[in-house]
């Protein structure tokens, strides 16, 4: 029996459906999952908040989210598109079971070194442009990658800090603090009571990773050194 004989009843569509057969369009499942959940995404911040800040933030949550995907990618392991839920955020779907602590902490922290890199770009926009507007997403990306970093639940914080023994939970408190009453940014200090917190939760693990620490906290003070930057309230405003 010849292979796939079946399919070619579809006459010209057969080698479409060979590959269906073959499960090759799997990633062309995922693409379509991927822009449709963005489309809608898109949309919903747009209405929310306005075309251009809308799109906009949509775009740096994109940016994040790119972030985790190609960290996942480029270690050699299987990750999906990822998908976004209007109101709620995104997320990347990867097979993180059996990877070492380290690993998994890395690709936490690559989002928010993807969402500081699109901050700092937003930044210098604004500082090339004076338009109030990329001043606004600078903002907003900060604050978005900040919140993320908080060591807690499943935000990409609370991933991270389970590499990370009591000493260096600490420091990351410390910094948070510090940070915090430098600039002002409340958010800051949310940081360093999710670590606090997780001082209690006797988590810590076998071998913990200066290297994860120092990723960790070099993020989280760039993204500090974008907001020094930052005017507290962004001139010209939205457009």
């Amino acid at each position: 029996m010849k292979t796939h004989e079946w399919a070619r009843k579809f006459g010209p569509l057969a080698p479409v459906v060979i590959a269906l057969a073959k499960g090759k369009a799997l990633f062309a499942i995922f693409k379509f999952k991927f822009l449709l959940s963005f489309a809608a995404f898109l949309w919903f911040y747009a209405v929310l908040y306005g075309g251009y800040f809308g799109m906009g933030f949509a775009a740096l949550i994109l940016i994040h989210e790119m972030g985790h995907f190609i960290d996942v990618k480029r270690r050699g392991l299987s990750a999906d598109m990822p998908i976004f839920l209007p109101g709620f955020g995104a997320y990347v779907k990867w097979k993180a079971q059996g990877v070492p602590a380290e690993t998994r902490a890395f690709v936490s922290l690559a989002g928010p070194l993807a969402g500081w890199i699109a901050s700092a770009a937003c930044a210098l926009i604004w500082w090339k442009t004076g338009a109030g507007i990329w001043a606004a997403l600078a903002r907003a990306s900060v604050w978005l990658n900040v919140l993320n970093l908080i060591p807690i639940w499943i935000l990409d914080g609370g991933q991270a800090i389970a590499a990370m023994n009591k000493a260096e939970r600490i420091s990351l408190a410390t910094i948070g603090v510090a940070l915090s009453l430098l600039l002002s940014e409340g958010i800051f200090f949310l940081v360093a009571g999710g670590a606090c917190y997780r001082l209690f939760t006797h988590d810590f693990p076998p071998q913990p990773s200066r290297r994860v620490t120092a990723y960790y906290l070099a993020v989280l003070v760039l993204l500090a050194l974008v907001v020094w930057k930052l005017p507290a309230v962004p001139s010209g405003g939205a457009k």
